[in-house]
């Protein structure tokens, strides 16, 4: 049994049994994940696939058992790496980040900057994508560090702590009828059309259940996954915006007003998150750390290290 032969077991589960795409992930041949999947049935004894002809179609019984196994042990030797690399390189390595744009964009510029001050031998990858997507890298450990505000707090594999609270606010081009308004109601909002971000980004959620609560159904003619692409059309006069309220910036969005809108929707709390049992680099926790001061290594280390911080 050798590592090869265990990350091929684990990708072929992420690949849906595609040997092709198993093959390409690892960066070797179709024939060489196949002769690893029969070497290693054949010194365990047992068929870990269930099988028509060539294909693989599923998980065994004995193989589903070993999943769980097969990833702890891959974990394990990724934090035996850090580990080492805790030691050799300090202040040099790679950490990689999954987040949404919003968060990209708007919330994390000053984390970023401050962090390759202090570490500017590290290099920073950032990878946007859903929440959902965000939870996935975190869990195949494709990403160190993940930033969201929704399905981070519900994964019990992944360890999560409140980064910020914000809340939406309405911007409307110069001049709109609402700008004449003293106070902006749901009911004064539901009588024009609205632009907001997509289903599962960005506190979507929130507006939907204030609308809901309210009886009211708005006209989401609209929906995008960022406020840069939500601000454009509002300027094109297609409709009333909701947007996160760090997305606007009065020199920056010219041309806009924004409404307040905390009055309107319940407030949101973005989050950071690590899987548990990763151990993280020091610089991340030093970056996490950039990014809330209330917390600190030792507070995610007792959810997340499987080990002492070196």
């Amino acid at each position: 049994m050798n590592f090869q032969q265990l990350r091929i077991v684990r990708e072929t589960v992420r690949r849906n049994f595609n040997l092709t795409e198993v093959a390409n992930a690892l960066y070797t041949s179709q024939s060489g994940v196949s002769k690893h999947i029969k070497d290693l049935e054949d010194e365990l004894g047992v068929e870990l696939y269930i099988r028509k002809g060539k294909r693989l179609l599923g998980l065994t019984e004995p193989g589903k058992a070993m999943i769980p196994i097969v990833s702890r042990m891959l974990l394990d030797a990724s934090n035996i790496r850090n580990l080492v690399e805790q030691f050799s390189q300090q202040d040099s390595g790679q950490l990689t980040l999954a987040t949404t744009h919003t968060q990209a964009r708007y919330a994390l510029p000053q984390v970023v900057t401050a962090f390759k001050k202090l570490y500017p031998k590290v290099h920073l990858k950032l990878h946007q994508g859903s929440p959902a997507e965000i939870a996935q890298a975190l869990l195949d450990g494709e990403a160190d560090i993940g930033i969201a505000t929704e399905t981070l707090g519900q994964i019990p594999e992944l360890a999560s702590f409140p980064y910020y609270r914000w809340h939406h606010d309405i911007v409307v081009p110069e001049g709109h009828p609402l700008t004449g308004l003293e106070t902006v109601t749901l009911a004064h909002l539901a009588e024009h059309p609205i632009i907001t971000y997509h289903e599962g980004f960005t506190g979507r959620a929130r507006v939907e259940k204030a609308f809901s609560d309210a009886s009211l159904v708005p006209d989401i003619v609209l929906s995008a996954l960022d406020a840069d692409v939500i601000k454009s059309y509002v300027e094109l006069g297609m409709g009333v915006g909701i947007i996160a309220s760090v997305a606007f910036a009065p020199q920056r969005d010219q041309g806009l007003v924004k409404l307040g809108g905390s009055q309107l929707f319940e407030a949101s709390v973005s989050r950071i998150a690590v899987r548990r049992g990763h151990l993280l680099r020091r610089y991340a926790y030093r970056f996490i750390e950039l990014c809330s001061a209330e917390l600190s290594e030792a507070d995610i280390l007792a959810q997340v290290a499987p080990v002492d911080p070196v």
